[in-house]
């Protein structure tokens, strides 16, 4: 019996220290949890939407943007996206174009309608401002799970949500950001909140998400983006109306010789 008991008792060690050993790292888990966020968002096919943009600057005066919103998703690549802008009238016929890739920089171009010229975004200031808001170039880009390193931190309940708390580290040697902190509900995989630290590791913006609507019974969109600059005391709100998805969108939209014909 007491060779049995041994047996037993043996087993029973050898199975918690191989648990030990199979256990997942921070970094793994940070990882697991981005990847299927991202792979709960995929099928989307395109989408549309209307965009209301507010700023506000550190003295409470606000200056409202109104524009359109045109994805498409790349089976192969980062999506694409148009937005074109209709009001106030000194911004009207402003037209930005994003290609996002996983790999390598990302492709950018602005049209300017008084100068009649398209300009293209530099990887090297992709942490400006779009167009005056605390949104940066960088900011606009779809998310692409090769272009960061991960860290699983620890839970935190975000609105009532309990979610994961991850560092992305960026891989590109020009991001405007030093990391990234991403909250993550459990229940859905969404992003609720994102913490922006710049390159000197001080905390630089938050982003709010928040209003999620389902659409097509599996994807979920905020209709409420909020950007708060807390070193300039800034604010950005971005709110969607009228978002539909599967819309019938043609590549030829997304294309930079077509931006100066955006409409």
């Amino acid at each position: 019996m007491k060779s049995l008991f041994k047996l037993v008792l043996t087993s029973i060690l050898l199975i918690s220290v191989s648990g030990l050993v199979a256990a997942e790292s921070v970094e793994e888990k940070g990882l697991r949890i981005s990847k299927e966020s991202k792979a709960r968002d995929l099928g989307w096919t395109d989408s549309k939407a209307t965009l209301e943009m507010t700023l506000k600057n550190q003295h409470g005066q606000t200056s409202v943007r109104k524009m359109r919103l045109k994805s498409m998703e790349q089976e192969t690549d980062g999506d694409k996206s148009l937005t074109i802008f209709d009001s106030p009238s000194d911004v009207k016929g402003t037209a930005f174009l994003s290609f996002s890739h996983p790999n390598g920089n990302d492709d950018q171009w602005l049209y300017l309608p008084a100068l009649k010229r398209v300009k293209r975004i530099s990887s090297r200031n992709k942490s400006g401002s779009f167009m005056g808001s605390e949104f940066s170039f960088e900011d606009l880009t779809s998310f692409e799970v090769e272009k960061y390193r991960y860290e699983y931190v620890k839970d935190e309940v975000v609105d009532g949500e309990n979610c994961w708390v991850i560092i992305q580290y960026p891989l590109d040697k020009y991001s405007g950001y030093k990391k990234r902190i991403v909250w993550i509900d459990q229940s859905e995989y969404r992003i609720r909140k994102t913490d922006f630290y710049d390159r000197k590791d001080s905390l630089l913006k938050t982003l709010t998400f928040s209003n999620f609507v389902l659409h097509a019974d599996k994807y979920w969109r905020p209709q409420d983006l909020q950007m708060i600059n807390h070193q300039s005391g800034k604010s950005t709100l971005l709110h969607y109306t009228n978002f539909a998805l599967k819309t019938g969108l043609n590549a030829k939209e997304f294309n930079k010789n077509a931006l100066k014909r955006a409409r």
